[in-house]
Formats: C-alpha cells, structure tokens, sequence
C-alpha cells in the first residue's frame, strides 16, 4: 500500500517557522499576542514590577528607607504554541513610593503573567521597602515579593531601636527562583541607612555602620538578550541614608534598581528602570524628599525556527511553499565602529573630536560584548561612517553612523572651538563625547553613548579648564574614547582610550579620542587611532584620526594650528566555516581565518550577501 509520505518513518516531526521575531509588551495592563501561522515554539521573559522605595518622617533624627525589591524575573524556552492563535499577558505596574513624610513602606509591584497553556507563568511583584523610625521593628520589615523589599531604619532616641530585616523573596516559591531577599537595615545608633531590596541573581545587601553610612546596595539584577541586545532587568533598589546606596545591576552592565536617597535629597531616590521590574530606592536621611518608585514589568516573547524529525521530500516541498519551513539561522558575530568626530577648529585651545561609537560582539573586553546576531542567508546593506570634517572657522562636524544589520554605532562628537576668534563651540555629544574648549567650567563634560545602547558605546569628553576655577595653561578636553573618558584641560587633556579587538586575528584598537591642547603643547590622542592636539600656539596642527579605526581628530589652536578630521569608520563581520561571505564594492574584503571562520572587512559602504 502506497504510503503519502513516500515511506519515510521516523520520530514525530516537530518545526516552528516563527522567524525569530521578537514581541515586547511594555504596556501596564492585560492584553493579548497572536503567533504567526507557522509558529509552533515559543521562549520567553517575564518580568513583574518593581516595589516602591519606604518613607521617612522627614524629623530630625529621621534615617533611611529600605529600597523596593525587583519585579520577580522568570523565563521558559521551547514552550510549544499553536500557530496563528492569540494569548493573553500582562505587564505589571511599579509600586509607588512611599508617601512624603509619612513613614510608610512602598507599595508592592505588580505581577506579570504569560498565559500560554501548556506552561503559565506568572511573576510576583517586587517587594515594597521598609519605612522609617519610630515604629516597631515589624512595621520596618521590608514586605515579601518576587524580591523583597530592604529594611527601614530607625534611630529617634525615643523610637524602637535594633536592624529590621528585609523582606523574603521568590514568595511565593518558584523553581527556578524568581527572586531573592532584601537587605536588612543599619544597626545602631546614629546609623540612618535603609537596606537594598532583593534582585534577581543575589539579595539586597545591608546598610552600613555609623562609621561608612551608606545605604544598603540593591541586589544585581539579570541580563536577557531575547530582545536582541543584552539588557538587565529585574535589579533592587537602593537603600536611603545619609549616602543612598547604589541600586542593582547585571554582570552585562547596566543599571535596573533605583539609587537610594542621601540627606538632604542631594542626590534624590531613584525609581526603578521602566520595563526591568527594577525596585525604587529609599528615601535619604533627614529631608531626604521622596521616595522612588518601583519600575514596571515587562513580557518578552520570541516566536522560534527550529526543526526536529524526518521529513519526507513532498512534506518539505510544500512547506518551502507554504513559507512555513525553518530558515537556517547563522551564529554571526561583529564590530561596528563609527566615524570618529573632528578636532574643534583655529581658536583658543579647542577640544580632541570624539571616537566613533564601538559595539562589538564575541572579541574585545567583555564588558563591551554584546549578543551575537542570529541571521539567515540574505543580502545585507553595510554602512561606513565616514570621519568628521574640522571647520577652522565654525563648529566642527561629527563623525557619520556605521551600521550593520540591528546594529548602528553613533558618529564621534566634534571637539569645542575656542572663543578667539569667534564664534566660540561647545563640544557635541556623539557615540563617544568630543572634549570641551579651555573656556567651558572645568565641571563641563560632554556625553558620549549618544544615544544610549546596553553595553555602552562610548564615553564622555573631557572638560576644559576654563570658567570659575580655571587658569592658566588654558588646556581643552580630549575627545572620548571606546573605555575612558576624554583627559580634562587641567590635567592630561588626552583623548580617551579605545578598545582592543581581534575579530580579525591579531588584536586592532578601535575607537581612541583625539587630543586636546593648550598655550605650549598638545594633548595626546587615544590608543585606537585617535590624533594628537595642536601643538601649542605656534606648534604643528592636530593629527587626524586614524583611518578606519573611528579614531577622533585632535584639536586645533591659534594661528595655523588647525584642528583635524575624525578617522572613518569600519564593520567587521565574522561567522563560522560554514557560511560563503561575498561582499562589494571591491575595496572591502573577504577572507577566512586560519580557524575557519569567515570574515568580511567594510572599509567603505557595501553589500554583504551570506549564504
């Protein structure tokens, strides 16, 4: 007898086409999500809100409050769904902050729930932190949740003394755990400090003696890069004092829980991160202002491409039709590095252009790794940024974007101009932050990782040594670089330093800041391609960055000292043996590593086909 699949047997065949897309509910409430036709996989991330920071009574002898505990953090792969079917979830709201004067603890996050029949989940709300003296050592208690809230202090002469514990977390009980327990307050008199709320991966730790009064340091969230970058959700907030402790964060970088709060609210609590589930931070000691409120939750869902069975070849033919068969999906890893920023041009000391973003996968320093790229075979646009052109006379010009798939690395910010001869220039923020001209407040740095990315992509310029509290030698920031900030016009005025890589094979360093300068010499520019400032009032002219290596230009001075442009770009794309990289236009390369994963080299804009 004629058998319709041609006589092939096997296991039962099991394929998802879900195309890896990603659907993030970031919305408080209860909503639905529909798969697509051919989904039959599912992973996904469920995160609950935050619990508000605790209250003081804003008296005299007023300590801090406990910081919230984060949203509980539970995850599930492969879990099997129906194709072309909606599914109901809900984001849980943060908690609010314990009310202004008031003692009271912060209110408990609210749960998220993935509702997918064969595996529910539900995460618990974050743990509210504890209140403030006088009250009883049970009404200091950090509340229980997905992680508990930290404990409150008390230290009024008249009050009910002693440490208050934290608040347990993974209540109720899950497995793995959801959650874990807050901090408890500080012991003693004249202690003042809250405790950190629980996070996902440790607890909130304790706040401090009378002799270091700093709150209790929120426990460290976890980082998820089902969203397609690493981010950390789910971290504890600080607890208040005297100094607020810091709030949670991940091995990946990144902060989730909010800073607890110091006297006087100089720095006030911070709220937990929107869509982490962070915990809010306690409030500081003795007018301390307010408390800060949990973070929302978040529900994460990736629909899979995956196959496992046998097939017949009439079964697979018909899928390929239907668009409902498994595209291969190639593991690819990356450096994407930005066109540096331009020295700030002819005046008074101006300041080293910024490096071009850097975001990197797989090589480099592992705090800069991001999550490597799942693609299939196809044509891919590659953009190289070109570096920034100096302008002797005006405002400089950033560095151009570099791009690659889902990643963009953000031009390098130009360097300030001095104020003779005007107009005088700012230096503008960019992937990493262009240094400042001698005549903007020593306190003036400029922002790099413009704008944000998870792990950063640079960082900041330096400032100049100008304003209240500068003098002479009138010295310009240096731009930023990939892992240290721009020198600032007081002190080195050297461009940041970049970030090794050896994507390539031998380890290249990327993104350095250029230099700035001052009356009678220049500032060097940064490990990575970044250039040199001018070399005083009548020395030579800044250098400019380094091709290809997003390398900023260093600065320029007086007379025929000009400022530089910033280094172009690069995108450096490296997979395993199994793939074919062809690339265009001629001048970018491709190549295979004595290893025998291939690699594609952009030193200009092109196309790259992987198949």
């Amino acid at each position: 007898m004629a058998r319709a699949n041609g006589g092939i047997i096997g296991k039962s065949n099991k394929t998802s086409f879900g195309k890896c897309t990603v659907t993030s509910t970031t919305s408080t409430g209860s909503t639905t999500i529909t798969t697509q036709p051919g989904t039959r996989f599912v992973d996904y991330l469920v995160v609950a809100g935050g619990g508000g920071g605790g209250s003081n009574c804003s008296g005299s002898y007023d300590g801090g409050g406990g910081g919230g505990g984060a949203g509980g953090y539970r995850t599930a792969s492969s879990i099997p769904v129906c194709g072309n079917t909606s599914y109901p979830v809900t984001v849980g709201g943060g908690g609010a902050a314990g009310g202004p004067g008031s003692k009271a603890p912060g209110a408990n996050g609210s749960n998220s729930v993935a509702g997918f029949p064969s595996n529910p989940i539900t995460s618990t709300g974050g743990g509210g932190g504890a209140g403030t003296q006088p009250q009883p050592l049970a009404d200091r208690t950090g509340e229980p949740g997905g992680s508990g809230g930290g404990g409150g202090n008390s230290d009024s002469p008249g009050g009910v003394g002693g440490s208050a514990p934290g608040g347990s977390g993974n209540t109720p009980p899950t497995d793995p755990s959801q959650g874990n327990n807050g901090g408890a307050s500080g012991f003693g008199p004249t202690t003042y400090t809250g405790g950190g709320g629980g996070g996902a991966s440790a607890v909130g730790t304790a706040g401090g003696s009378a002799s270091a009064p700093t709150g209790g340091v929120g426990g460290a969230g976890e980082p998820n890069d089902i969203s397609g970058s690493a981010v950390s959700y789910a971290g504890g907030g600080g607890g208040g004092g005297p100094v607020g402790g810091a709030g949670g964060t991940s091995p990946a970088g990144g902060t989730s829980g909010g800073v607890g709060g110091s006297s006087g609210g100089s720095p006030a609590a911070g709220a937990g991160g929107a869509n982490t589930g962070g915990g809010g931070g306690g409030v500081g000691r003795q007018g301390g202002g307010n408390a800060g409120a949990g973070g929302s939750g978040v529900v994460i869902v990736k629909e899979l491409s995956k196959a496992s069975g046998v097939w017949s070849m009439q079964s697979q033919f018909q899928a390929k039709q239907q668009g409902t068969w498994p595209a291969i999906l190639y593991s690819i890893d990356y450096l994407v590095v930005g066109g540096g920023g331009s020295g700030g041009g002819k005046g008074n000391n101006s300041g080293g252009g910024g490096a071009g973003g850097y975001r990197a996968s797989g090589y480099g320093p592992s705090p800069l790794q991001g999550s490597s790229l799942s693609l299939v075979g196809g044509s891919y646009s590659i953009v190289v940024g070109a570096g920034g052109a100096a302008n002797q006379t005006g405002a400089g010009n950033n560095g151009e974007n570099s791009s690659f798939s889902t990643i963009t690395s953000a031009g390098g910010g130009f360097g300030g101009r001095g104020c003779a001869p005007s107009p005088q220039q700012s230096g503008n923020t960019g992937g990493s932050g262009g240094g400042n001209a001698y005549n903007k407040p020593s306190s003036c740095r400029v922002s790099g990782n413009t704008p944000p990315t998870d792990p950063p992509q640079g960082q900041p310029g330096g400032a100049g040594n100008g304003g209240p509290g500068g003098g002479s030698p009138y010295g310009a920031g240096g731009g930023g670089g990939a892992t240290a900030a721009g020198g600032d016009g007081r002190c080195t005025m050297a461009g940041g330093a970049g970030a090794p890589n050896a994507i390539l094979g031998p380890a290249t360093t990327y993104a350095g800041g250029g230099g700035g300068t001052n009356e009678s010499s220049p500032g060097p520019g940064g490990a990575g391609g970044g250039g040199a400032g001018a070399g005083g009032n009548s020395g030579p002219p800044g250098v400019a960055g380094t091709a290809n290596t997003g390398g900023g230009g260093g600065g320029g001075n007086d007379g025929c000292t000009t400022g530089a442009n910033g280094g172009p770009g690069i995108v450096v794309v490296r997979g395993p043996s199994a793939v074919t990289f062809t690339v265009s236009p001629g001048c970018n390369t491709s190549t295979t590593h004595p290893g025998g994963d291939k690699l594609a080299k952009f030193i200009a804009t092109g196309t790259l086909v992987i198949s």
